[in-house]
């Protein structure tokens, strides 16, 4: 039996040029595990229908006879292949109202669905993401930010240098630009109406250790949320360093009763929250958010917050707000919309409550992106690859006909297969609701 997989192009969003399985990973299933690939002809695909070709892959329109389909993000209702295995991030488990009618379609066709989102280790972590690019892409567009920010200001600074992340091949090109941004900054310094320089970083995932990553090329210091007041208060700061901060949850939010914290209570009892971290916001140059964040938990910050901050003090040093996390009026309710690569920020004016696309205006700038990997496609899509790769052998081997409990796939795939047959996995039944 030859066993065959299929690379879906990414038609429903037209921005989207990455894809899940690349050049380097289709020249390994071929070579070492016999397994035919055909991929569909993409002109926006990150990699080039030759670049397939050139290592043993077949370009067809037609890839409704392999075993596996595979693609990144949702489907057209019209392009779903019946009683075939789709994998691809389908934007479904939370019943979002516009995926309603592909997965209706799904289940009437009795296609078995794989989404990448619920491939989970036991621990909880997933096994497939784009996070870590999110804080690649988010963190180096903050700094790029910030540069034109103060370039509309008339501030010299080191940042100029940089340019969008899209604008660049990939982090090869990128790193080094930073690195000798880093090395200006050492040896020359910032200005000083700049300094000190304060990074402030939120969330404790993928995201916000790979901003940090980015960061740490450059010349770094971390110092704690608590050392905030004092460090400015005794003014003993370098302006040839990039000073970094990592909030944890105690920093975050505090007990409105007594301005204590309690991790138990916290999750427990949100509402009796309040947010800690607008203490610390008037020492920060640039604030990266990677928070999780639900209605049910206290915002970071508030629009009524940062009109008192403005009221009283209109040149306030926060000049970029990175709101990786993106959740529009979320837990920075200054994220009023989100934006794209082609038109990445606003500015926020908190004593008007205007909204200005671009950098300037009375207010900080909003980076806001929801689909912060498509800037790095290439180095997302091999990472990505990458982790689905020891699975990908077994997975293509599995008889799908056969009922859920008999499918013989890998264990951290078991609670992924999201339809089967024309059935929602059992965790998942409330969505029927949805459907009708």
């Amino acid at each position: 039996m030859v066993l065959t997989i299929g690379i879906k192009r990414e038609s429903r969003h037209p921005n989207e040029q990455r894809v899940v399985l690349t050049p380097n990973h289709v020249k390994k299933l071929i070579n070492e595990h016999n397994i035919d690939v055909v991929v569909q002809s993409s002109e926006k695909r990150a990699f080039k229908d030759e670049e397939y070709v050139e290592i043993g892959a077949k370009i067809s329109d037609n890839i409704s006879d392999c075993n596996l389909i595979f693609g990144v993000k949702e489907i057209s209702e019209d392009e779903l292949t019946p009683n075939k295995t789709h994998l691809f991030f389908s934007h479904t488990i939370k019943g979002q109202k516009y995926n309603m009618p592909m997965l209706k379609k799904i289940l009437d066709n009795k296609i078995t669905l794989i989404d990448y989102e619920l491939i989970k280790r036991d621990n909880g972590r997933r096994v497939a993401f784009f996070g870590t690019y999110a804080g690649y892409v988010g963190m180096i567009n903050s700094l790029w930010t910030y540069g034109r920010r103060l370039e509309v200001e008339g501030i010299e600074n080191p940042f100029k240098d940089l340019k969008q992340t899209c604008k660049h091949e990939g982090l090869s090109e990128i790193k080094p630009i930073i690195k000798q941004i880093g090395k200006k900054i050492k040896t020359e310094g910032l200005p000083e109406q700049l300094t000190p320089f304060v990074v402030g970083f939120t969330g404790f995932g993928r995201v916000s250790k790979a901003a940090q990553e980015i960061i740490r090329i450059l010349p770094i210091k971390k110092i704690k949320a608590d050392e905030l007041p004092t460090f400015f208060n005794e003014k003993k700061f370098s302006n040839k360093v990039v000073y970094s901060v990592e909030f944890k949850l105690s920093d975050l939010f505090m007990k409105i009763k007594d301005g204590k914290y309690s991790k138990y209570l916290y999750f427990k009892h949100p509402e009796r929250f309040t947010s800690k971290l607008e203490k610390y916001v008037p020492y920060l140059s640039i604030l990266v958010n990677g928070i999780y964040w639900e209605p049910k938990f206290p915002r970071l910050i508030t629009l009524d917050y940062m009109k008192k901050v403005y009221e009283s003090n209109p040149t306030h040093r926060l000049k970029v707000i990175a709101d990786i996390s993106c959740d529009i009026d979320g837990s920075i309710e200054l994220t009023t919309k989100s934006t794209s690569s082609e038109n990445p920020v606003y500015v926020y004016e908190p004593l008007t409550g205007k909204v200005i696309d671009g950098v300037k205006g009375n207010g900080p700038v909003i980076l806001a992106q929801d689909k912060l990997p498509l800037e790095l496609p290439k180095d997302s899509s091999e990472q990505f690859g990458d982790s689905l790769m020891p699975y990908i052998p077994q997975l293509v081997k599995v008889d799908y006909s056969k009922p859920r409990h008999e499918l013989d796939i890998p264990k951290v795939f078991k609670k992924s297969v999201l339809a089967h047959q024309g059935e929602l996995h059992d965790k998942y039944k409330q969505l029927y609701e949805h459907l009708n």
